[in-house]
């Protein structure tokens, strides 16, 4: 059933994730709990994975599920106290916020908008599906050249390990998904083609190479 859901919001710790799942489901919104513990240590861009909590729903409750959440951080603004550190934020790093609303929760998202109204900027629905759309176009694209991987990649392959296949299995396949929830692919096309002939020449040697070990023990 997960195979058609997609990551709507990632938290640290589960009692956050619960809280969520609670309220898209009293808003008739299914969702499912996930982690991001990969099957595989395999990191090609550099960055380490932090255990994260994944609320994952259909691409096609995620606009209505974002309108929940900012409608719900409506409702707690006018709770909150002046001195909450947005109010100290310049107009710039305010828009930022609106841009990079993925990287937001839905409260500071809904009081970043609230906040520039008040100062006098204009704030409408035109402009803020335009930054969401920049802001995705941004995202979408692959991750910066994975040359020293493609590099281990063959050696790996050429030598029969198994590292090579799986190496290459993930710089032709690995995805992203989108705040909107479609999904990209993580390279370039030019990555995931070596990542192609990677995986396919460990898929001829490493099996090869395993049953050659095999027969010198006897």
């Amino acid at each position: 059933m997960t195979e058609n859901y997609s990551i709507f919001k990632k938290f640290p710790t589960l009692e956050q994730a619960n809280e969520l799942k609670e309220l898209l489901k009293e808003n008739g919104i299914e969702s499912v709990l996930a982690d991001n513990i990969p099957p595989v240590d395999v990191t090609f861009s550099g960055n380490t994975l932090q255990n994260e909590f994944e609320v994952r729903i259909k691409q096609s409750d995620f606009e209505k599920a974002e309108e929940i959440l900012e409608k719900n951080a409506e409702n707690l603004i006018d709770q909150i106290d002046k001195d909450y550190y947005l109010f100290e934020f310049t107009d710039e790093e305010l828009f930022e916020i609106l841009l990079k609303s993925d990287e937001w929760n839905a409260f500071d998202y809904t009081l970043a908008q609230k906040i520039l109204k008040q100062r006098g900027k204009s704030v409408d629905k035109e402009l803020l599906n335009s930054l969401k759309n920049e802001r995705l176009r941004d995202l979408a694209k692959p991750e910066e050249n994975q040359k020293s991987w493609i590099i281990a990649g063959y050696i790996f392959s050429l030598l029969g390990g198994f590292l090579g296949l799986i190496i290459g299995y993930f710089l032709w396949t690995s995805k992203k998904t989108l705040p909107n929830g479609q999904k990209a692919y993580s390279y370039s096309a030019n990555d995931r083609k070596h990542g192609k002939h990677i995986f396919y020449i460990g898929l001829i040697i490493a099996p090869t190479a395993l049953l050659l070990k095999v027969i010198g023990q006897f």
